[in-house]
């Protein structure tokens, strides 16, 4: 190779010996540190760097200022077993390889690879110290464990060999490790040298399984760990890194391996102590080494090399041809052609999000459930369950309680001392009583066999507690080594998350209640019980999943773009505050919150807050009832309404179908004036109010404020006698009326043969786990999780908070056929989820038939209106709808500032909650400007740019392109 051959021969023979070293950098250090690296590269040559700790920027700025010392660019390299987080902060996270080993897929170890190999090429680095092909063997295992994929050979070499491909296939060099195997010592090498006795039949047979096949698929680099194996090596050689029966005989002759040999690290106390200055170094060397890493002093060791080439220990013809070797694997790299790190685009290289995509893709194909012996898991009828958590060592802000509370309404309690002791768990048993499952998650465990993986002496004795009370079934999950299982096993639901991480937290609930299927198996044999191979798979039950934009296909940057809207609703104080919810395919990939509950401020909008949903009621709640008498078969849409109540029979309305209601074209108006007759000279009439509540005043309009038992009928017997639009070419004009769902609840009411809030608690709410979905929330909720709405100085005269704003629906207490819900953007999408889903949700099957389309769809010619959902527009420029979003786009508008909006053809779910009539109602700039319209456009725009970015590029591939860059 000429590349090779010329920088060979333009190098002196202390520099071509410089080529062997490979020192140690930290970005974190002192510039003395600095200044001393770049001293070794320029006055020794050194043909390489490891970097260790730091960040990211800070290392590819030392990265630039030693290359441009260097003669013959330098080969950087890094341990990033599970992501470059390991070595440097503000760095992206995959997965450990304990974690990799429980997957179902090997898929996701090839795709971990490709991303951290990105990552270290733009980051300048070239060699990873990676995988880990250790078997693990020993469970007292200090330094290996949780680095290791597991305990079988053939498999860790299965998943070791999809690591190295992703590496390499994306140019960066694998280095496989710990040669000769690392798996079965109770030492830990960086402060004594482990023994290992163990003879050839038996590394054979297991530890050199993975090895070989890694070098058979190609991998560039092998690191020789520090062990001592009498059995194999009867000389001198106190470690195998020194060992030339072991380097040359055994690695590279009898297996053939014609890659780039490593030392471990030669600071490493377990070897360094044993030898002067230098000699280490010349020793690996002749032991057929060819990377020296970590040398503690290389001009030393300058010495003793060609002390030893000058004794005959070392051949000089041999010490060429490793150079040549070193020389060949830069070229691979592409530093035939270097180009320093570009800083300008490092950030964004480093910060993809798909990094975050694949993160969770792990976790949610590693997490094991280990016993499920009370076939509790997944979660289904949450109104049966009533159910608390528990998080050991851990705050109580952070995503496993954020998504825990996205499925159920009971509490999380956190203990945040995992060491925590006996009185602080003592506190906590009276508070479980009105519960029947309790879920207990640990956090923040280690890999330290010697101190039980992390786990409290309380926190055990209190799981023995939980699990002995009558009443109470209990969940157990680690977060964290699978070893530690060991003391959970009495555990009758178990579950292993194998780390804490980001990721994990997010999957670990969703896989709880089923909103994801549980696929991971033990990769690592815990008791005689709990066996390598050990885990059960559980159903997919269809429930709202949490996961990053890009899982669906959508591009979170252009998604991004939300904030902009939001805030400027905000600054043209179109509403105070908001709530904005995108979900795809049954994903939630946006849910954020916005500016504040009123404009002075005073209290942050969150996920929690709820907001009252104005007309959006007709569809989340009487529409609800309407379709599921449909699907019953109970109701027939082209029968006449006074077929049900007939006392309409009397009536201008004795002929209006239940479609035509349902379309909006019975002939009914807008709205009549209901409350307005309660009221005289702007003061309620005392026949119809008072102001304490009784028998006779059941009805909250307002606190303090209650209207007569008979408001309903009253306001029914106004609707009976109401006019009718005129006929336009025979036929009544299509016209929006809230009519026509009081008249729906009605007669729901009268075929339930209950209250509508009590039907839809019982059938829907309550089932699917809606703790915020409900009428008159002020039963429920402190006002202070409640948005305000109107000030109302005309009928209440007062702030309304947590009474509805519509005033119809207050005078009969709140429970309007055509208004009155409140909820949270969470509790809303999880219904419109499974309206979207056909009734199919959380392993129950809401609607038997497909009604929820039926209904959806539009009927008739010249109505855009399905049964009792709205439309877009495409016609009208600032219609409902976004022009981009699909005429087969489906839901409805609130007057209070909602809307919520589905889309059956891309699966897109899409709810903005908020306050735009507080304190006004006249305040119609959320219209005006467009808020909720422009921010539906957003998420098409999204969706456009992620399938962009999802269709294969027609420039070079991985390989070929990145061999010249860097």
């Amino acid at each position: 190779m000429a590349w090779v051959d010329s920088v060979f021969n333009s190098l002196t023979p202390d520099q071509r010996l410089g080529q062997f070293f490979m020192v140690a950098a930290y970005s974190n250090r002192e510039k003395a540190h600095a200044d001393r690296i770049e001293r070794l590269v320029r006055n020794q040559g050194v043909g390489g760097v490891m970097f260790l700790q730091g960040g990211p920027k800070r290392q590819a700025l030392l990265t630039n200022r030693l290359q441009a010392a260097a003669k013959v660019p330098l080969l950087i390299a890094t341990d990033a077993e599970w992501g470059l987080d390991m070595r440097l902060d503000s760095s992206a996270h995959f997965a450990k390889e304990m974690t990799l080993g429980a997957l179902d897929d090997p898929q996701y170890v090839y795709q971990m690879g490709q991303a951290i190999a990105r990552k270290l090429r733009a980051l300048g680095v070239h060699i990873n110290f990676a995988p880990v092909l250790d078997v693990n063997s020993n469970p007292n295992n200090p330094v290996i464990g949780n680095r290791a994929f597991g305990e079988n050979q053939d498999r860790v070499a299965a998943l070791g060999v999809q690591y190295i491909k992703g590496l390499q296939d994306s140019r960066v060099m694998a280095v496989a490790k710990h040669f000769p195997g690392h798996g079965d010592t109770d030492t830990d090498s960086h402060v004594a040298l482990p023994v290992v006795n163990t003879d050839m039949a038996r590394l054979t047979k297991v530890d050199l399984v993975p090895f070989q096949q890694a070098f058979d698929a190609g991998v560039m680099g092998t690191m020789v760990a520090h062990l001592y194996i009498p059995l194999f090596d009867t000389t001198n050689a106190k470690t195998t890194t020194l060992s030339h029966a072991l380097v040359t005989d055994l690695l590279k002759d009898k297996m053939g391996f014609k890659g780039l040999v490593f030392t471990d690290a030669l600071n490493m106390r377990s070897v360094s102590k044993l030898y002067k200055d230098g000699e280490l170094d010349a020793m690996a060397l002749a032991a057929g080494n060819d990377v020296l890493l970590f040398s503690e002093d290389v001009p030393a060791a300058l010495t003793r090399i060609r002390e030893a080439v000058a004794a005959g220990k070392l051949q000089q013809a041999d010490l060429d041809l490793r150079v040549k070797k070193i020389l060949r694997a830069k070229y691979w790299a592409g530093l035939n052609h270097y180009r320093p790190v570009n800083l300008a685009v490092l950030h964004d290289s480093l910060n993809q999000p798909s990094t975050r995509v694949l993160a969770q893709r792990i976790f949610e194909h590693a997490t094991t459930v280990v016993k499920n012996d009370d076939q509790l898991l997944p979660f289904q009828r949450l109104d049966t369950l009533r159910i608390a958590a528990i998080t050991i060592g851990t705050p109580a802000e952070g995503p496993y309680a954020t998504i825990f509370n996205k499925y159920q309404t009971g509490p999380v309690y956190a203990v945040a001392d995992r060491y925590a002791p006996d009185s602080t768990f003592a506190r906590l048993l009276p508070r479980l009583k009105p519960y029947n499952v309790v879920v207990v998650s640990l956090h923040q465990m280690n890999n330290t066999p010697s101190h039980s993986y992390g786990l409290g002496d309380g926190a055990l004795k209190f799981l023995k507690q939980l699990q002995a009370t009558k009443g109470i079934k209990t969940v157990v999950v680690a977060m964290g080594n699978a070893y530690g299982l060991k003391y959970l096993e009495g555990a009758r639901t178990l579950v292993c998350a194998y780390e804490d991480h980001y990721a994990a937290q997010l999957v670990v609930p969703q896989i709880l209640f089923g909103a994801l299927p549980a696929r991971g198996k033990l990769p690592v044999t815990v008791s005689p019980t709990l066996p390598v191979g050990t885990g059960l798979a559980t159903p997919d039950l269809h429930r709202l999943r949490y996961a990053a934009p890009e899982s669906e296909g959508l591009d979170s940057r252009v998604l991004a773009g939300i904030d902009n809207i939001a805030l400027e609703s905000q600054t043209y104080a179109a509403a105070p505050g908001c709530q904005v919810l995108v979900a795809k395919n049954g994903t939630v990939v946006f849910d954020q919150s916005y500016g504040y509950c009123t404009y002075d401020q005073s209290q942050p909008v969150t996920s929690s807050t709820l907001y009252d949903l104005a007309s959006v009621t007709k569809v989340a709640g009487t529409l609800q009832a309407i379709m599921y008498l449909k699907d019953q078969g109970r109701l027939n849409l082209d029968e006449r309404v006074a077929t049900y109540l007939p006392e309409m029979q009397r009536t201008n309305k004795r002929d209006m179908t239940v479609r035509d209601v349902l379309l909006h074209q019975a002939g009914l108006k807008p709205g009549i004036p209901t409350w307005e007759r309660t009221v005289r000279d702007g003061k309620l009439k005392p026949t119809f109010y008072a102001d304490q509540k009784s028998v006779d005043f059941p009805n909250e309009v307002a606190p303090g404020e209650y209207s007569v038992k008979a408001a309903d009928d009253s306001v029914w017997t106004w609707t009976l006698r109401s006019s009718l639009l005129p006929k336009v070419h025979g036929k009544y004009p299509v016209e929006y009326s809230d009519l026509s769902f009081l008249i729906m609840k009605r007669l729901s009411e009268k075929l339930l043969k209950q209250p509508i809030e009590e039907f839809l608690q019982a059938n829907f709410y309550r089932p699917l786990g809606l703790g915020s979905l409900t009428y008159n929330p002020l039963t429920r909720f402190p006002k202070s999780c409640i948005a305000p709405t109107e000030n109302d100085t005309y009928y209440r005269h007062e702030q309304l908070q947590g009474t509805v704003h519509d005033q119809m629906a207050a005078l009969v207490g709140g429970v309007g056929g055509h208004a009155g819900l409140f909820a949270t953007a969470n509790d809303l999408a999880v219904l419109m989820q499974m309206d979207l889903q056909n009734g199919n949700y959380g392993g129950t099957r809401y609607f038997q038939t497909p009604v929820v389309s039926e209904f959806a769809r539009p009927q008739v010619a010249g109505n855009k209106r399905g049964l009792g959902w709205d439309h877009g527009d495409p016609s009208k420029p600032q219609g409902p709808t976004s022009n981009l979003a699909p005429a087969s786009t489906f839901g409805h508008t609130g007057f209070t500032g909602t809307c919520v909006w589905m889309d059956p053809d891309n699966q897109i779910l899409y709810i903005f909650l908020s306050n735009r009539v507080y304190p006004d109602a006249g305040n119609n700039k959320l219209r005006q400007y467009n808020i909720r319209t422009r921010i539906q456009e957003v998420i098409y725009k999204a969706l456009a740019a992620g399938q962009l970015a999802a269709k294969p590029s027609k420039g070079l591939g991985a390989s070929s392109s990145a061999a010249g860059s860097q």
